[in-house]
This record gives C-alpha cells, structure tokens and sequence, in this order.
C-alpha cells in the first residue's frame, strides 16, 4: 500500500509540473487594463459579425448587399429577393463578380487584372473561405492571428483594388480595418470574451505561437 501510494503522489507531482509547464508557455496577456481588454473584445466581436453577415448575405441573398429588391428610381431597397438566382452564391451567383467588375475605378494601375479575375471559382471560393474564417475566429476569439492576417491581407487587397481613392489620397474604411485586425492580434484580444485563453493552452498552440 505504501509503494503504490508514493507512486500515485510522485504521478501527481509529475502532472502538475506538467501543467504548470503548460501555463508558462502561454503568452501574457499584454493589456492589463479590464476595461481596455472589454473595448478590444467589443472590436473583435463587432469585426467578425460583419464578417460573417457579409458571408451568410453572399451566400443566401439576405437583401441587403446581395439579393435587394430596389426602387429603380431612387435606389431605396423595397424587400428582399432570398436566395434570388444569379445573385446568392448557393443560386449560380458569385460573390467577387459585382465589385471586381464595377467597384475597381477605371483609373487602377491593376484595373485589368482585377476584372479578369471577377466571377472565377477560385476567387469566389478564396473570398468566401477568407470572409467566413475571419468571421469565425474573430466573433469566437480563437485562432485570432490567423484570422487577423487573413483579415489583414484581405483588407488590404480591397484597399488596392479601390484606387485612387475618392475622400483621401491613402486612408479609407479598408486600411483603418487593416491596422485594426493588427491591433486585436497584438493584443490577444481573443482572450475576453471569446475562447482565446483555452486555445492557448493547447499543445499545438503553445509550440507555434502563430495559431495564438
């Protein structure tokens, strides 16, 4: 009985060591400040909800990017054309055709290119991939530096794709989104709110940080 007792503790010590070794591994928390932490929590959730709203819209037509029955006069939305075919991807739409055919100005130094990818499958399969990964690990909290790099890439890209812009010479809503998917990555802003603490701790993500 006692042998067997003292190799129970000594397996006890063993795992706490392990635990704790685990622990030390995951990155601290660099805002200190609770109601900083909140207000960065509230930019992320904010950021993957427009996300996923702006995938789900894309997918299914909810009427208000993507399937809006409007006025022809004056452009006011009257109701919503669900699932509307030609428009909601799930019904032969695409998601990239409408703003890489009609949004780039003309005057885009990448004009052409742009508008020759507009409509192919591997770019409406990639934008889609990219709004829903986003929207996931953003809202969640897990897995936030993937999706903030996502994030950033693709507003970034979109910030290109707007040249010359029309209300300032560098600065639009796509490069304020930029630096802020930057921000909520340095800040580990998964942690409130969201699921970032737990997913720190798992093995995979103490070894590549990059998964923080």
């Amino acid at each position: 009985m006692s042998t067997t007792h003292q190799h129970s503790t000594k397996t006890d010590a063993q795992r706490l060591a392990v635990k704790s070794l685990d622990a030390a591994k995951v990155e601290a928390q660099p805002v200190t400040s609770s109601a900083a932490r909140r207000a960065l929590a509230a930019l992320r959730i904010a950021f993957g909800l427009t996300f996923l709203w702006a995938f789900f819209d894309k997918l299914l037509g909810l009427g208000f990017a993507t399937g809006a029955i409007t006025n022809p006069d004056n452009g006011a939305r009257t109701g919503i054309d669900f699932m509307a075919k030609g428009q909601a991807w799930l019904n032969s739409g695409s998601p990239t055709k409408g703003f890489l055919s009609f949004g780039v100005p003309a005057h885009n130094p990448f004009h052409d290119t742009l508008v020759s990818m507009a409509g192919d499958q591997w770019v409406d399969w990639l934008f889609m991939a990219g709004l829903l990964g986003i929207g996931l690990t953003m809202t969640f909290g897990f897995a936030i530096r993937l999706g903030a790099i996502s994030g950033t890439a693709l507003y970034l890209l979109m910030w290109v794709a707007s040249w010359p812009l029309q209300n300032n010479p560098v600065i639009d809503d796509h490069l304020l989104g930029a630096i802020s998917m930057v921000v909520l990555a340095l800040t580990l802003a998964g942690d409130t709110w969201g699921a970032g603490s737990a997913w720190a701790r798992r093995n995979l993500v103490t070894r590549y940080p990059i998964l923080r």
